[in-house]
């Protein structure tokens, strides 16, 4: 069997991985580079371990560089043609196959993404036998995806049917708006609204708590500054209008505990109006991606008599960052 490497192109983050412990994850601001696409997926394959096959998942057709999703689709399928040039290359779809370029552009709503289905499927027939649930949290967003009997039962098929169905939370660890997740954040024993502006994002609270460690490197933040404890607080402060002189350390944990408190509300709503639909309560919870930490504080899990897995500790943090890629590749290997 000729070795394979699987590509989940977001909107935000490119990810690789071959199934059997190599993974990588790339910052990729989709739209506003997708001419660029082809050459940063050729970056991530050229560093990779060698693979002679190529199969590809992606959400990034959401970009609003693309005026519809058939248009993101074709761009994103393109590209990956264009960087894997010679190799055999299948796109997965949300039915579970994997098909050629050509097929997959003409099926664009099946195509688009079809990246947490990898995942859900991998994660049935590997850790929930029976009932159970997956809850991915990521940089971006959350799926929660209910697993019967190895295989993945969604309602929803589309981003608009699953956010419909509370399997899709548009929210997640890194880049969500503070202002679409709290109104208001405590400042000085009072309320004070947040500002409608992006002036800092879910990292910042977590980064002020201590669940995302600090990556100077990193400056796709809200104002460019590194991803550091010291510039977080700048950013939540900005984000009730006011600067570090006007805004203590103790405001700025005041303002993350918060932040937290409001996304868990968010999720916790969402996971209930899944896990009503389940004909059985699910014995086995898995828990993946950068934000799993954030799973931990939802009480309804935490309350419940389930089996928790944490991908993190059985894939390592690395590869459970990348987990649908590596989902992928053992799909298709």
């Amino acid at each position: 069997m000729m070795p394979v490497l699987a590509l989940d192109v977001g909107g935000a983050n490119l990810k690789i991985a071959d199934g059997a412990g190599y993974a990588r994850s790339v910052p990729f601001p989709l739209w506003q580079r997708p001419h660029g696409l082809a050459h940063a997926l050729a970056e991530l394959i050229r560093v990779a371990p060698l693979g002679n096959r190529f199969v590809a998942t992606m959400t990034g057709e959401l970009a609003d560089c693309f005026s519809t999703k058939s248009e993101g689709v074709a761009a994103i399928v393109s590209a990956l043609q264009t960087a894997t040039v010679g190799a055999e290359l299948r796109i997965y779809l949300t039915d579970g196959t994997f098909v050629a370029p050509s097929l997959a552009i003409a099926r664009p709503l099946a195509a688009a993404a079809s990246n947490w289905h990898a995942l859900a499927s991998f994660v049935a027939r590997r850790y929930a036998p029976g009932y159970g649930l997956l809850i991915d949290v990521g940089s971006t967003t959350c799926d929660i995806i209910p697993l019967v009997d190895g295989q993945a039962q969604a309602l929803g098929r589309t981003d608009p049917e699953r956010l419909a169905a509370g399997e899709l939370v548009y929210t997640g660890v890194v880049r969500s708006p503070v202002c679409a997740m709290a109104a208001h954040l405590p400042w000085r024993g009072q309320l004070c609204p947040t500002a409608h502006e992006v002036f800092a994002t879910t990292r910042d609270a977590y980064l002020v708590l201590g669940d995302i460690a600090e990556d100077p490197s990193a400056t796709d933040t809200a104002d460019g500054r590194p991803a550091t404890r010291s510039a977080a607080r700048d950013r939540l402060a900005r984000a009730i209008c006011a600067d570090r002189d006007m805004f203590s350390e103790d405001d700025a944990i005041a303002a993350a505990e918060t932040i937290r408190r409001c996304q868990v509300a968010l999720l916790e709503s969402a996971l209930q109006k899944v896990l009503d639909r389940m004909s059985a309560r699910p014995t086995t919870i898995v828990l993946s991606g950068q934000g799993e930490f954030l799973a931990r504080y939802v009480p309804e899990l935490t309350n419940r008599q389930a089996t928790i897995i944490s991908l993190a500790s059985e894939l390592g943090p690395v590869v459970s960052q990348c987990a649908t890629a590596h989902a992928l590749a053992a799909l298709a290997g």
